[in-house]
């Protein structure tokens, strides 16, 4: 069977470079080496041909037919485990019968961001996350407070998860080349269980802030809160032993001040009604 075609409706930059492939296979191989694997786009099964020689079960879902056409030819032994379907739309509660595992991938760039959305809402199936990514998003992951690229990624995903930022990947061993930077990630689970705090209201106070993320949290929370209620948050401020101020900007505040500041402004919405 001849070659796939890449689709730029799809995303889709096909690695070239064998060893780089197999380095990033190995990366499932912790800290969970007994945990079954799913690849997320294998494509031609670049990465594949080595997560398949590991004694685990491996499933590989791909949304490109021709894809899954050429991976059912070439990987005979596979075939009962190749899931032609959109792993966005899927439940992975289904994958492997309930069971935890680890995902993999050459994540499609332009939908890195929502498969690590789908991750954090199964986080308790997916104790490992590995990848290629966008190497500017890689980077934002990772981030740490006081950084410039720490945002609403960096927050979200390290409440749950530990990032390690891997290695980088040039453009040129793709097919075609993208115009950007790769870099190879995982995310482990770290042991917490609850944040302390509603984690929906949690989500929306930190994307609420780092869309304004050049002002102080004072002027920010404007598009949550009334003036009255950001003094309110302010004066208690003032009488607790607390590191937060909300005359920092978002980039500066920890996942724990994210959790006291989103304890507070839950407080001033309940006490307003």
């Amino acid at each position: 069977m001849k070659q796939v075609r890449p689709k730029k409706n799809l995303g889709q930059h096909f690695l070239t470079d064998l060893s780089i492939a197999k380095r990033i296979a190995d990366t499932v191989d912790e800290p969970y080496s007994d945990l079954p694997v799913l690849e997320v786009g294998p494509g031609m099964g670049v990465m594949t041909q080595y997560l398949v020689e590991k004694p685990r079960p491996l499933k590989v879902v791909e949304i490109d037919r021709e894809s899954v056409a050429y991976l059912n030819e070439n990987f005979p032994k596979l075939r009962e485990n190749i899931l032609g379907a959109d792993f966005l739309r899927m439940d992975l509660q289904q994958v492997f019968d309930g069971q935890q595992f680890v995902l993999t991938g050459n994540y499609p760039y332009d939908i890195s961001s929502q498969i690590f959305f789908k991750m954090l809402d199964n986080r308790e199936l997916i104790p490992c996350c590995t990848g290629m990514i966008q190497h500017e998003v890689a980077v934002r992951m990772a981030a740490k407070p006081g950084n410039k690229q720490y945002g609403i990624l960096s927050v979200l995903i390290q409440a749950w998860y530990d990032v390690e930022y891997l290695f980088t990947v040039e453009p040129s061993v793709f097919n075609p080349p993208p115009k950007v930077q790769s870099a190879v990630i995982r995310m482990t689970r770290n042991k917490v269980e609850h944040l302390g705090c509603d984690e929906q209201l949690f989500k929306r106070v930190v994307k609420t802030v780092f869309n304004q993320r050049r002002k102080m949290l004072r002027v920010s929370l404007k598009q949550l809160l009334s003036n009255d209620a950001i003094a309110s948050i302010n004066s208690q401020l003032s009488t607790v032993n607390s590191q937060l101020s909300l005359s920092l900007r978002p980039e500066q505040l920890t996942i724990d001040q994210f959790v006291e500041l989103t304890n507070m402004v839950e407080k001033v919405v309940e006490t307003s009604k």
